[in-house]
């Protein structure tokens, strides 16, 4: 997974935002921040901070070598990731070691049959799958969900960027679809995870951002948190107070900071520690 750069009126909620595009719980992502808000005169902040996210790697993956032809090294790895040169052979006890010696001797043509790197080893290197091959099998797994729990619907998938595919579950009427979904899109949440950790096992190597919505509760979501969003401003400015709203998802509170992000008139802000991490908005 490439790095995405993010910024906000604070690092927490830069943070909030890398964490919301990537669709990840902070404890599944690596976070490096890249810049902090500078403070100004008479305790006003200049900039803004900005940092840069990445879902974590759920296990090594396999590098190319720069040289030409796309040949890769073949050779094992340990746990730092660095390649790790082959033991000599152990001598058995009493005959000496003349290591160097045979290395001095030994002929170009037979270090060079030494070095040549087995079609087997490339093969059996795990390059890891496809978008389109993640998206169909998160798609299988959540037909046959589907089909355990006699809900008739339909599931589509669509690529929204070269790393991201989001799967669409959707049915007529769409009644039925609200078990999973759950309060405020808890069911959906996990049901997303479970989707993902079901596509990582297939693809240990790589895996790409996985989306899934139900019957269009994501769009529906941001756009009512929006509203409630200005409300809340108003109400803020009014008051001249500053007001902390509910614990949220990271997704929902990026949707706030989005919502607010243009209104000069209050300043938002990421508190607490998730799963009671929570927005507090308050006059600018």
């Amino acid at each position: 997974m490439e790095w995405v750069e993010t910024t906000g009126k604070t690092v927490d909620e830069a943070m909030d935002r890398a964490l919301a595009h990537l669709g990840v719980h902070r404890d599944d992502a690596e976070v490096e921040v890249l810049e902090e808000p500078k403070a100004g005169l008479f305790g006003r902040v200049r900039g803004e901070a900005r940092v840069r996210a990445r879902v974590r790697p759920s296990g090594p993956r396999p590098k190319r070598s720069r040289r030409s032809g796309g040949e890769r090294n073949d050779r094992p790895r340990n746990s730092a990731g660095r390649t790790e040169r082959p033991r000599a052979e152990k001598k058995p006890e009493g005959e000496p070691r003349r290591e160097k010696e045979r290395s001095a001797t030994r002929s170009p043509n037979t270090r060079n049959q030494k070095s040549e790197k087995s079609p087997l080893k490339e093969d059996s290197m795990a390059e890891g799958i496809s978008l389109a091959e993640q998206g169909a099998i998160a798609k299988e797994f959540l037909v046959g969900l589907l089909a355990s729990m006699d809900i008739t619907a339909e599931v589509s998938v669509k690529e929204l960027d070269a790393e991201t595919v989001e799967l669409s579950v959707n049915a007529n009427p769409a009644t039925e679809l609200g078990v999973l979904v759950g309060p405020r899109g808890t069911t959906l949440q996990a049901l997303q995870e479970v989707t993902r950790t079901v596509v990582q096992s297939k693809s240990p190597s790589r895996t790409d951002r996985i989306l899934v919505d139900v019957a269009q509760y994501r769009e529906r979501r941001v756009a009512a948190l929006g509203r409630f969003a200005q409300q809340v401003a108003i109400d803020v400015v009014d008051s001249g107070e500053e007001r902390a709203l509910e614990p949220m998802s990271a997704a929902d509170r990026k949707a706030v900071h989005d919502a607010l992000s243009e209104n000069e008139s209050v300043v938002t802000r990421s508190e607490g520690e998730d799963p009671r991490r929570f927005v507090v908005v308050s006059p600018a």
